[in-house]
């Protein structure tokens, strides 16, 4: 058997959200309206397994295997559907011809199995799994182990992440692995103690790891200090994630400074989330999708609004009316147009004679400040441009705006940024409208946006 492949991007700190295929809810859907006996739920298994494609067999298991707040949420009142977890594992294994196997899945089924306390299952599954890896292979039987943390940590099953950080460190204390092997273990180990509460054990762990190894070139990883910062913050701790960044140095980047700002937003520490936008711009860190993410869906007055788009702010002036000083400042920060680091750029996209405003993976408080803000840089460039005697900015002959279709929302095909926009459109009779193409856009001519904003200034 090949070596396995591991990175610590594989160690979760946040557990994903897998959009469910039409074919999977379509099969979800039936079971958990069916009254039939389970042999009934088994035939409409392995009958999806024998017809479905690899990507939709495994994006269905992968859906089941999501905590169950997601898990469940294709099928609205539906029962919880985890228990399907390992009959659909084991009908992929025995009879789909393109199934290999898969030390990160079968540590995610293993997992599953002790969420819903089948302990027999999870225990065969794991003696299974090593037996398949081999007891000598020391490195693959470490990323084995690695992502069994990583699975059981996501699930806050405590006593398995324990347990296995144990076998674990019995592993490469006792066996002479390469520096690279120890550091994904202890990254790996650190960041399971993070995500279930335990900063200050990992924080001991990591310290402790290179008496553990005897290693003075294992040292503390940006990784591990960023699942410390992370779960700090989580547990308002906030001297501690000052220390850790502070420890970091030269190690600050955009993901760590997300990573602070989250948890300040948990413990809705506005003023302190603007000290730290603020160190962002001095130490020249980028802002990215996250960091309006974290910061926006922070400020309760703009999550408030959310609620009632027909009563939203059409402009940031008379957004900044209605905000709270700490939330002003926390949004000027974000939209400095002074500032190099603002997320505009990241967002529009130049393709020929097109504009395209990318609002994918922003969420809706995201997406509602950052089309305001984009029609306010605009309304500057152009209108303000005209009055000052400028050369005329280069109009694009499109302008198109992406939403999505809402494949990955809560409510499958529902996207809550597409309606927010749609309403918003509607009451400042903006000229965009829904692409007949591609009904994920809105789209207009560039002149007509451009005369729109003359017409509105």
């Amino acid at each position: 058997m090949g070596s396995l492949q591991y990175s610590t991007n594989a160690t979760r700190i946040t557990p994903p959200f897998c959009g469910l295929s039409k074919q999977g809810q379509r099969l979800l859907t039936s079971i958990a309206t069916s009254t039939a006996a389970k042999d009934h739920h088994h035939r409409l298994l392995r009958k999806f397994v024998k017809s479905s494609s690899k990507h939709v067999a495994l994006n269905t298991l992968s859906h089941l295997l999501s905590p169950p707040t997601t898990a469940s949420a294709a099928v609205a009142g539906g029962p919880h559907l985890s228990s399907l977890v390992l009959p659909l594992y084991l009908m992929i294994t025995e009879e789909a011809s393109w199934f290999s196997w898969n030390a990160k899945l079968v540590a995610d089924v293993i997992a599953a199995m002790y969420k819903q306390h089948k302990f027999s299952d999870a225990e065969r599954l794991m003696d299974e799994a090593i037996a398949k890896i081999g007891s000598q292979n020391t490195r693959d039987l470490c990323t084995f182990y690695c992502y069994l943390i990583d699975s059981t940590a996501k699930h806050q099953l405590k006593q398995e992440v324990l347990s296995c950080i144990t076998l674990l460190r019995e592993l490469i204390i006792a066996s002479s692995s390469s520096i690279h092997v120890q550091k994904r273990a202890y990254d790996s180990m650190v960041a399971g103690l993070c995500e279930i509460g335990m900063p200050r054990e990992a924080e001991d762990l990591m310290r402790g790891m290179m008496i553990d190894t005897g290693l003075k070139k294992l040292k503390p990883s940006s990784f591990m200090y960023r699942s410390l910062v992370y779960a700090y913050g989580r547990l308002g701790l906030f001297e501690d994630v000052k220390r850790n960044v502070d420890e970091m140095g030269g190690e600050l980047d955009t993901v760590c400074s997300n990573m602070v700002l989250s948890a300040l937003g948990a413990y809705n520490d506005l003023p302190e989330m603007v000290s730290r936008l603020k160190r962002m711009k001095v130490s020249k860190v980028p802002f990215s999708v996250r960091t309006y993410n974290s910061v926006l869906n922070s400020c309760p007055t703009i999550m408030s609004m959310l609620e009632v788009p027909e009563r939203i702010p059409l402009s940031i002036g008379e957004l900044m009316e209605k905000l709270g000083s700490d939330e002003a400042n926390v949004v000027k920060e974000l939209i400095d147009p002074s500032s190099s680091l603002t997320m505009m750029d990241g967002v529009i996209e130049w393709k020929g004679n097109e504009m395209k405003l990318d609002l994918h993976g922003l969420h809706l408080s995201s997406s509602f400040v950052i089309f305001l803000q984009w029609i306010e840089e605009l309304r500057q460039r152009w209108v303000r441009g005209r009055e000052m005697g400028e050369p005329e900015v280069v109009v694009p002959v499109e302008i198109t705006v992406v939403c999505g279709l809402g494949k990955n929302s809560v409510i499958r095909g529902v996207s809550p940024v597409k309606g927010l926009l749609k309403e918003m459109i509607i009451r400042m009779k903006c000229p965009l409208k829904i692409d007949r193409k591609n009904i994920g856009c809105f789209v207009t001519k560039g002149k007509v946006f451009r005369d729109w904003l003359f017409a509105t200034h």
